[in-house]
């Protein structure tokens, strides 16, 4: 008998753990919770993967789903409401983990839709928790600035702006005009009303509206070297705005003058970059949640750098870099440049002023001036590093001359200076704007022979030179003597020169480009319409000279006579002026050195404030130790301004 007890009792215990935990059968003896190796790149990627980086639910929304006891495989499949639902009515969890798992839910729910105003909806609800979220949350933002939870969100809601407000962009584009909303008035759209706020952010030129509204974050770019954006709150968009009448185009030039009367010869960057948030109404959790009126308002990166919402001062989302280079991209000046250099048909025959952001007036000038058969092209880096330098970004504001090279050195320095003084004045009539005093002019190549003459005087020496290359009328003298006599302008304090042939160079001399400037063509009528503009009482017959003229490329031959004598025109005193120098073969001495087209003794100018010699080509104005020296520049300059 007792062994037959003991018998029992030990199968008893034997069958004990399967009878009392089923589960267990499953799981074998294995203990309940086990541990695995991870590296720490697994790591990162399970904190910081969400459904826009692997189009997967983040692991933090995931946790959310299974403590919520929702059903996992509802929330896997975002194109089911039952999960959202679901996990918006749970009560006792934590506020910031529930509204976090809802942004992220509806993102999901929105990138699996068909375009239409549901996929609209899906849009402002992401944007709604998010908003939650952030300022009506558990914490303030700044008691979450290092979690990463926080910039998920933020992710979450940036995105969410940008699809919103652009698809609603779209719609309003494809609505007849009659119909269409005014941008600054409300919009009744996919269950919600939105307030358009445009007050503060100004669009170039008198567009009200954009031609194409794009995503900075859809754009990617090669020929930059560096991609210049400030992380914060709010989408970064690229306004595209229609070409000004009169800017430069591939359809052809535009004439010098339209009825007697100077046509503008200026532009805004017709891509300016925006920051645009989408703000739920409320002042606190519960208005937000259940509100459906927004208000969508527009914000100039350059200007307004953060922003106070709700007690806390919020950084805003910048993008200095995507408006600029589709800019470029889209502009066709290499071919229109070289077509311009051959006085061929699609060029441009006049100046013209481009500014790279929205005119400010607490802004100074950087004037930057290109080379032979070049365009802003040649500034790509140079202007793109200093719009992304935050300092240097917020004194100075980029202007681009672009102008014809084949027309004569003096003629297109008559242009260019009549040009500048023309745009300072329509923007600041008065004078008194910090944007239109101590402009820093900035000259590459033939660009900086330019240059210097707009801080140099001239007082009858090229006058002279004129008179004695050519039999000249008195007539003739009055009509051409505008462009030959002139002082340094005074708004200029500043003049960097980067390989400049001060004294010409000898390559232009040489049989490639004689044969080049053999093939130029000079617009005759436009230098007549020119110099009749300054010089308006001139007889009609005193045209006749015009036609033996020297193009740009004579102008630049060492023996030239005009750059011969142009070189010792001196420079105001009060310009600060530097040099950067090109030496192309480091074995060669310096004084007997050259970057490939301008020798060192053309480029050298005594009594620059500097000099820095970089070993590089011709194009030095790219290479990245010019850049930084041009910024170095800026600075010191900036300093002793204040």
């Amino acid at each position: 008998m007792k062994g037959w007890q003991t018998y029992r009792l030990a199968m008893l215990l034997a069958i004990a753990p399967f009878t009392l935990a089923g589960c267990s059968i499953l799981q074998g003896l294995r203990p309940a919770v086990e541990v695995r190796a991870m590296d720490a790149g697994e790591y990162i990627a399970l904190k910081r993967g969400d459904i826009l980086t692997r189009d997967k639910l983040s692991d933090a929304t995931s946790q959310t789903i299974r403590v919520a006891a929702l059903d996992a495989s509802a929330c896997e499949t975002p194109a089911s409401a039952d999960c959202v639902n679901a996990l918006a009515a749970v009560t006792g969890m934590a506020t910031d983990r529930r509204l976090s798992a809802l942004s992220e839910l509806w993102l999901a729910r929105a990138q699996t839709m068909p375009p239409g105003e549901s996929r609209l909806a899906a849009w402002l609800e992401t944007t709604r928790y998010a908003y939650a979220y952030l300022f009506f949350g558990e914490r303030p933002p700044g008691d979450r600035a290092f979690e990463d939870r926080q910039t998920q969100v933020r992710d979450w809601y940036n995105h969410a702006v940008e699809r919103a407000v652009t698809e609603i962009f779209t719609a309003q584009e494809h609505t007849p005009a009659q119909t269409k909303t005014d941008s600054s008035t409300e919009l009744n759209t996919a269950g919600w009303i939105i307030q358009f706020d445009m007050g503060r952010a100004r669009l170039p030129g008198a567009a009200s509206m954009p031609s194409e509204l794009l995503p900075a974050s859809s754009l990617s770019f090669s020929g930059l070297r560096s991609l210049y954006r400030r992380d914060g709150f709010g989408a970064e968009l690229v306004t595209v705005m229609p070409p000004s009448p009169s800017e430069p185009s591939d359809s052809g030039a535009r004439p010098a003058f339209e009825n007697g009367k100077r046509p503008p010869s200026w532009s805004e960057m017709s891509a300016p970059s925006m920051t645009v948030l989408l703000r739920p109404d409320g002042n606190d959790l519960n208005s937000v949640l259940g509100t459906h009126h927004a208000r969508m308002t527009v914000h100039d990166p350059y200007i307004e750098s953060t922003i106070a919402l709700h007690g806390q001062r919020v950084p805003l989302a910048a993008n200095f870099t995507a408006g600029y280079g589709l800019w470029l991209a889209r502009s066709g000046f290499n071919w229109q440049s070289l077509r311009s250099l051959l006085g061929r048909e699609g060029g441009i025959n006049r100046p013209w002023i481009y500014l790279m952001q929205p005119y400010d007036p607490n802004r100074r000038v950087i004037l930057m001036l290109h080379g032979l058969a070049s365009s802003p092209e040649a500034w790509v880096n140079l202007a793109n590093e200093i719009l992304g330098d935050e300092t240097l970004r917020q004194h100075y504001q980029i202007w681009q001359v672009y102008y014809p090279t084949n027309l004569p050195i003096a003629f297109n320095h008559a242009m260019i200076r009549r040009t500048l003084e023309d745009t300072l004045t329509h923007f600041d009539p008065s004078g008194r704007a910090a944007a239109s005093s101590n402009v820093v002019l900035v000259g590459h190549s033939m660009g900086g022979v330019i240059a210097r003459l707009m801080v140099s005087a001239a007082d009858g020496q090229l006058m002279q030179l004129t008179k004695n290359q050519y039999q000249l009328t008195p007539q003739q003298i009055k009509y051409i003597e505008p462009v030959l006599r002139f002082e340094p302008i005074d708004r200029v304090s500043r003049a960097i020169f980067i390989a400049t042939p001060h004294r010409g160079t000898p390559i232009a001399s040489g049989r490639l480009l004689r044969k080049i400037a053999s093939f130029i063509r000079l617009p005759v009528t436009l230098l007549k319409n020119v110099v009749q503009q300054l010089a308006p009482n001139a007889a009609a017959d005193s045209h006749k000279s015009l036609e033996s003229i020297p193009n740009s490329i004579v102008n630049l031959d060492e023996t030239n006579p005009f750059i011969r004598v142009a070189a010792d025109l001196p420079i105001s005193p009060r310009v600060s002026y530097h040099s950067i120098v090109a030496q192309a073969n480091p074995a060669v001495a310096l004084a007997n050195s050259d970057d490939g087209l301008v020798p060192y003794r053309s480029a050298h100018l005594p009594g620059a404030r500097s000099e820095k010699v970089i070993i590089s080509n011709h194009s030095v104005q790219q290479n990245a130790a010019a850049i930084l020296e041009i910024q170095r520049i800026l600075r010191e300059d900036m300093a002793q301004q204040r």
